[in-house]
């Protein structure tokens, strides 16, 4: 019988229904090829004060109904006190300790040197064991004009024609730990100087300023391999940080010569990876045939905010770990290049009062990375803001205090301006 042809038997249910239910109280019925259409069915199950080990029994006397047995549960006094301990990890290896930099009693001419690397377990995890050493910061000098947000050119303005000038403002007036020297002009596509030229340069910074230097190099492997043996040979003994060398320079066997002569001169080796531990493993493999690891460090790539960040974190945080844990081929001091927080077009273009000023939101962006990787376990972090500069080191500063964590701003969420 379909829906249509079953006769409708509501208005004698509601008619009989009241004389029904009274007829057959206290009875029990069977029906028999009885269909039940329900639109809602709700259960309604007793659990408070319960106990979920206590099943409900039949009452005596066959009526079919059921009483719950109760069983009241004490109701406790108090909750139980318990301390939170919080254990240092013990990892069964660290990271490789590497001195940036010599003094004149070491066989260079610098006023100090400065120490990166040397970490047992994850770093500011535990207040009683900071870092060994407090992160480093390097400032950049470019030997050629680059464009540049007014954010930044605003306190170049006077230096930015002369490197050596730019080096001496970013160590007396900005406190910088070290100088990165970019020798852009080596680039065969911008203005293609030779490497006796781009060694003028690094010797000239060496004499303006007494702390470690970085080299940079252009991106051409094959300009950047020259250069960096040249500049090798002039800056002997100095223990200079090139950066870098590439899987690309390996493919266009120029990775021998590089190694070669900064070992035999004492300098310290980069090397540069995009976000791939594998790639940074192999390269470093190549590296080891002709350079000696205990002075060698990684660039596992920073990417800014808004364009990767907490993929840079995730791979700078594997790499930590997986070389606590013993792998020795990843247990090298680690670089972070802050700057490229610059290359966000959110970091400085104008979008409007939203966005806030364009003068901090630069400066915020170059912050955040950094303190971002700081996080992760990065030692050397190269930056180009002032305003970035003293955020990360003042955030470093108190991080690398060891005792107990004082919750300074506790009550910001009631705090009146």
């Amino acid at each position: 019988m379909s829906d249509q042809e079953k006769p409708d038997i509501s208005s004698i249910i509601r008619l009989l229904g009241p004389g029904l239910a009274e007829l057959l109280s206290g009875r029990q019925i069977e029906l028999e090829n009885v269909e039940l259409e329900l639109g809602e069915l709700e259960l309604w199950i007793p659990v408070g004060g319960i106990s979920p080990s206590i099943y409900p029994a039949p009452v005596p006397g066959g009526t079919g109904q059921i009483a719950p047995q109760v069983q009241r549960l004490p109701r406790p006094d108090d909750l139980i006190s318990e301390k939170f301990l919080m254990e240092p990890d013990i990892f069964p290896a660290q990271i490789r300790e590497i001195t940036l930099g010599a003094t004149k009693s070491e066989g260079g001419t610098r006023g100090s040197t400065v120490t990166v690397g040397g970490s047992t377990s994850i770093p500011f995890v535990h207040p009683q064991t900071p870092p060994p050493h407090p992160p480093v910061i390097s400032l950049d000098v470019f030997d050629t004009r680059v464009p540049m947000p007014k954010a930044l050119k605003n306190h170049l303005t006077e230096v930015i024609d002369d490197p050596a000038a730019w080096a001496e403002m970013n160590v007396e007036q900005f406190g910088a730990d070290m100088v990165t020297v970019h020798l852009l002009s080596t680039d065969p596509l911008i203005q293609n100087k030779s490497p006796r030229e781009a060694s003028k340069t690094v010797e000239e910074v060496l004499q303006a300023v007494d702390i470690p230097l970085i080299i940079g190099g252009c991106g051409d492997p094959k300009k950047d391999a020259e250069t960096f043996t040249e500049i090798a040979e002039m800056a002997e003994g100095e223990r200079l940080l090139l950066n870098s060398v590439t899987s690309d320079m390996a493919d266009a066997k120029t990775l021998e010569p590089v190694c070669k002569a900064a070992d035999r001169y004492g300098h310290c080796l980069l090397g540069f990876t995009g976000l791939d531990l594998n790639s940074a493993k192999e390269l470093n493999r190549r590296i080891y045939q002709y350079f000696p690891p205990e002075r060698l460090l990684m660039d596992l790539t920073t990417v800014a905010l808004g364009y990767g960040l907490e993929y840079s974190f995730s791979i700078h945080e594997r790499a930590r770990i997986a070389a606590l844990m013993g792998d020795k081929e990843l247990q090298h001091p680690t670089i972070s290049a802050c700057t490229n927080a610059w290359s966000a077009r959110e970091a400085w273009m104008d979008l409007g009062p939203a966005f806030g000023r364009n003068d901090l939101r630069g400066p915020l962006w170059e912050t955040i990375g950094g303190l971002t990787l700081l996080l992760a376990g990065v030692d050397l972090f190269l930056m180009m803001h002032p305003l970035a500069v003293s955020t990360l080191r003042d955030v470093a500063g108190r991080l690398m205090q060891p005792g107990e964590v004082k919750p300074v701003m506790a009550e910001w969420a009631a705090l009146k301006i």
